[in-house]
């Protein structure tokens, strides 16, 4: 497949799709601004709803990601927490803090940066938002956003009661109950546990738990009506994450050999308040939240236990952080009274307020002392945006967000830096209705706040690194394909990166002959992301239902040095495999059974940019058989049925295994899990 003909097929979805009377889905997104439905939204984006999620018995956010096209993540930990969007994002986070490239929500909440709290329970829907996103969301936002939207209090919602049980020793429960308390008040409440042994052996501690999954999660949710034109909604999340993280063996196996078992620990307590107020002009939105996080995070760097071999070292390394986040936001959008240019032109402005503090304790074992560190980054922004219906079909719209972006860094080895960046993005769309069929053509502008390199080996020229910015121009389509029963949504798209923040790491070797890695962030000239994505649903028969997707990427950097000193002059960036499918298809066997077949590709790709190291590409296959019955429904289901072998996260450049004496590098690989089986019931009332 080439762009050539991806443009093509594009163009020709009018002259294939002549049926006026389709109906357009209406999948509303809770991202945006105003509410919008999936269909008529300027931007390339993919919503996943709480029955699909179902499909796939996914419990945390990487669990659902292969689904949407052009998205990667990358795990180095117990979760795939590090996200990827048309080949954008980060992949780690030892000592050094990072700006996220892609946003993360959930509800009201802010998490960019903690997707290890994308733990998913009494979840209504997922968007996933591809491309820069800066006037919705800021800084965060670069490469795209990613929301996790929760059922909202009241009766509207089922409430239900669900156990999930597995191999490799693993259950779930989770309950969700809304209601209404009084006329003017209700509530929803839920609550999870998910607990598994993993897919680790480790043999010398004679264990099958070291890498596992032990996760709770809870939420409460309030609104009320306190009169005729103010609605208020108070919101608690509290995660509780004790999972451990033994992932690494010499021989990229699934048995390891570590002492000293790592972790990946996450607890969260966090509390928002919103009001919604009706004005003559518009409605008034006032939004603070409060997020406290304690995570910890630490892991055998060895591999191996003491006494291994002869030329072995036995390390440990494990970061602390505490995280303190607030955030305060005024919106007001424009009402139908209040529009402008004789009622052509809907408006939206408001302001946004966050201050984080992320306090770091590092205990390494060939450190002399532990290591501290404060990191305090502020972002105060104001944005607008205006939707002016220039026809009956065409709607221009204009977005502009200013941001002012700064930070202070302090640690116990003597640095102590600040820096202060005012960014500006935005987007420009024109949108046209055409019979079932809307097109989009849009520019949009992303930005990425510059940071700094803390290890004290990392040379002054190397300190700073640069604010990242993002141009996307993007045209799409969405409507019926020759047929009312097949429904298409298609973008092409060409992404701009000035200044691409580069992950790399060096590599020094200590006098016992053992690797010693150094993290370092730096900028390339130039970046070039893109491609296009193609998703669809297709009722084949009344009793059999296809929906899939497919996602194209050609992902570059250019005119970069790499730590150790090497010009590159072109490179394909990492985490971005140029093909990305999933197809899922649903059948129903009878009025009570159904199966359910759902397959995933992602087409080989770079770890990393400062190694050649690969991950294969890879199709994994999924299926269930489910039985209704009122309430109820059984569901038995198999996930990597053919027990497919891939990988989540890849090291090269080195070798940490001390019977090749560390002469040869090697690549090393955390294998993604492996075959399940399971049966989940659940009940709704």
């Amino acid at each position: 497949m080439n762009k050539t003909v991806l443009l093509l097929s594009l163009a020709s979805l009018p002259a294939l799709a002549q049926t006026q009377d389709a109906d357009v889905e209406r999948i509303t997104v809770t991202g945006d601004f105003r509410q919008a439905t999936l269909d008529q939204l300027s931007s390339s984006a993919s919503v996943i709803d709480q029955a699909r999620l179902a499909t796939r018995q996914a419990t945390h956010l990487d669990g659902m990601l292969n689904i949407a096209p052009n998205v990667n993540f990358a795990s180095g930990a117990s979760r795939g927490r590090f996200i990827q969007i048309r080949g954008i994002g980060e992949r780690s986070q030892f000592a050094e803090p990072i700006n996220p490239s892609v946003s993360f929500l959930v509800d009201d909440f802010d998490f960019s940066g903690l997707a290890a709290s994308g733990v998913l329970f009494d979840t209504q829907q997922v968007e996933v938002y591809r491309g820069p996103q800066a006037t919705l969301f800021g800084t965060g936002a670069l490469a795209g956003a990613i929301k996790i939207q929760s059922h909202q209090p009241g009766s509207d919602a089922p409430s239900h009661a669900e156990v999930r049980v597995a191999t490799k020793d693993s259950y779930r429960v989770e309950l969700a109950h809304g209601d209404n308390i009084t006329e003017d008040v209700a509530y929803r409440a839920a609550l999870m546990h998910n607990r598994s042994d993993g897919f680790i052996e480790n043999t010398f501690l004679n264990r099958e738990d070291t890498d596992n999954i032990d996760e709770s999660a809870a939420r409460l949710g309030i609104t009320a009506q306190v009169d005729d034109r103010t609605t208020f909604t108070a919101n608690y999340r509290w995660y509780d994450i004790d999972n451990g993280y033994d992932a690494f063996s010499l021989d990229n196996t699934r048995e390891t050999l570590s002492d000293e078992p790592g972790y990946d620990l996450h607890q969260t307590h966090a509390v928002s308040a919103k009001t919604q107020t009706q004005t003559a002009g518009g409605q008034l939105d006032l939004i603070f939240t409060h997020a406290s996080h304690n995570i910890a995070y630490g892991y055998d760097e060895d591999w191996t236990y003491t006494g291994f071999h002869p030329w072995g070292y036995t390390s440990f390394d494990a970061y602390f952080r505490e995280v303190e986040t607030q955030t305060a936001e005024v919106r007001f959008t424009s009402n139908d009274s209040a529009a402008l240019f004789d009622g052509k032109t809907a408006w939206i402005i408001g302001a946004l307020y966050k201050g984080s503090e992320e306090d770091l304790l590092r205990e390494y074992t060939y450190a002399d002392g532990d290591f501290l560190s404060v990191y305090e980054p502020v972002t105060t922004s104001a944005y607008v945006q205006t939707d002016t219906r220039l026809t009956d079909n065409l709607t221009l719209i204009a977005g502009l967000r200013v941001e002012n972006y700064d930070f202070e860094y302090t640690d116990n080895q003597g640095l102590d830096n600040a820096h202060d960046t005012t960014m500006t993005g935005g987007k420009l769309a024109l949108q046209y209705t055409q019979g079932k069929h809307f097109w989009y053509g849009s520019i949009s502008r992303g930005y990425k706040g510059a940071g700094i390199n803390p290890d004290q080996q990392v040379s002054d020229e190397k300190r700073f690194f640069d604010a990242e910015y993002n141009w996307n121009y993007e045209v799409g389509v969405k409507g019926p394909l020759f047929s009312p029963d097949i429904m298409v949504r298609a973008a092409v798209f060409h992404m701009e990166r000035d200044n691409t923040q580069v992950n790399d790491f060096d590599v020094q070797v200590r006098e016992d002959g053992t690797p010693e890695f150094i993290d370092i962030i730096d900028n390339a000239d130039l970046g070039t992301n893109q491609g296009a994505e193609v998703e669809f649903t297709w009722q084949a028969t009344e009793n059999w239902l296809l929906e899939g997707s497919v996602g194209y990427l050609d992902a570059t950097f250019e005119d970069y040095t790499t730590a150790d000193g090497t010009l590159v002059e072109k490179q394909t960036q990492a985490q971005a495999p140029k093909y990305t499918a999933n197809l899922f298809s649903e059948l129903a066997l009878s009025d009570s059974w159904l199966w359910r077949a759902d397959i995933d590709f992602k087409d080989e790709y770079r770890f990393s940019d400062g190694h050649d190291v690969t991950s294969p590409s890879t199709t994994l296959v999924n299926s269930e058989l489910v039985w209704l019955l009122d309430n109820w429904t059984a569901t038995l289901w198999v996930n990597n049925a053919f027990d497919e072998t891939y990988y989540v996260r890849g090291f090269g450049g080195f070798s940490n295994d001390p019977r090749d004496f560390y002469e040869f590098n090697e690549p090393y690989y955390q294998l993604g899990d492996g075959r399940q089986y399971g049966i989940t019931v659940r009940y709704t009332f």
